[in-house]
């Protein structure tokens, strides 16, 4: 082992909730072992984005997308776009390179040292280490760091303080107006009966009118709604809550929120998929999560720890190969 930093690449196509993975692993590694961690983010040149199985990677590639030598001792893949790459990196490093993939890669796994997917995908193999949920990048010391910065906006509003995570349009969701509607009624009646606050986050695929609907229903509650004015206070909202409410239509949401030990209540959504009810139902089973039932009860779970308990795998794997 050497006593440098390693170096690890996460290699995403650079969309928020597949970096927030590959990065969320490669600072769980950072904090166990000293690491230089470059964040890459690949396109593929027009016309071949459905070709790039076929011709040679680096060749498909955008200019901008600059994978080359020197290589990583850690090379961390995530999302379709980083696959023909994570599939070749070994080889192109000459063996050197640890190769980790999160999610589930559909195909081959020899091509990968490690493969970390989700519990709910129900992959199976020698180098698979599956965890529950996704890769997060919440963690307690980064929770206090992330609440300290907007504690002026956030500590004057009243307890209970409901942190509210909305997703939105994907292949399995939606959220029409008329379900954001009801959304608002169920969420806002809560918040008030409890005497409580609301901190509201939306992502990038809330669809605008839904966006408008719940912004407007629940403006004249205590609390903060974030209108993507200044720093995302998103991992501040979620170290301040005494309770979490996420969309249905998210892993990495989820994932986050357990990593509070916060009761986690799931909010429901038009659409839906097996993979999802898989996710939701083991989250319930570990005490995690329930459905929201308009009201919010108490419970306690240990903090979800998969990030860490994942990089420490990482870790002796590398140390394994590199000694044997």
């Amino acid at each position: 082992m050497t006593a440098d930093p390693l170096t690890i690449w996460t290699v995403t196509d650079g969309r928020v909730g597949i970096e927030a993975q590959a990065l969320g692993l490669a600072e769980s590694v950072a904090r166990l072992r000293p690491a230089r961690i470059v964040v890459k983010r690949v396109a593929w040149r027009p016309g071949l984005s459905k070709l790039h199985f076929l011709l040679p990677p680096r060749l498909a590639l955008r200019a901008d997308s600059p994978i080359a030598a020197p290589w990583p001792d850690i090379w961390i893949g995530a999302g379709r776009a980083s696959l023909p790459l994570s599939r070749r990196v070994r080889r192109w490093s000459g063996g050197r390179t640890l190769v980790v993939q999160t999610q589930n890669p559909r195909g081959r796994l020899d091509d990968f040292d490690m493969v970390v997917p989700p519990v709910h995908d129900r992959v199976e193999g020698p180098n698979v280490f599956p965890i529950v949920g996704s890769p997060t990048r919440m963690h307690a010391d980064g929770f206090q760091r992330e609440l300290a910065r907007f504690r002026d906006r956030i500590d004057p509003l009243p307890h209970p303080r409901i942190a509210m995570v909305v997703g939105g349009k994907s292949k399995t969701h939606d959220l029409p107006p008329e379900r954001a509607r009801a959304m608002a009624a169920e969420v806002g009646a809560a918040v008030r009966a409890a005497g409580g606050s609301l901190l509201l986050s939306f992502t990038r695929r809330t669809p605008a009118p839904a966006r408008a609907i719940l912004t407007e229903a629940l403006a004249d509650l205590p609390g903060w709604i974030w209108d993507d004015t200044g720093d995302n206070p998103y991992f501040a909202f979620l170290a301040a809550a005494d309770h979490i409410l996420v969309t249905e239509d998210s892993t990495n949401l989820a994932t986050d929120a357990a990593t509070t030990g916060r009761p986690v209540h799931v909010l429901g959504m038009a659409g839906g998929g097996r993979k999802f009810e898989r996710f939701q139902r083991d989250l319930a089973e570990r005490g995690i999560a329930r459905r929201f039932n308009g009201a919010f009860e108490e419970w306690r779970y240990p903090p979800l720890d998969e990030t860490d308990r994942a990089a420490a795998e990482l870790l002796r794997r590398f140390d394994a190969r590199n000694t044997a």
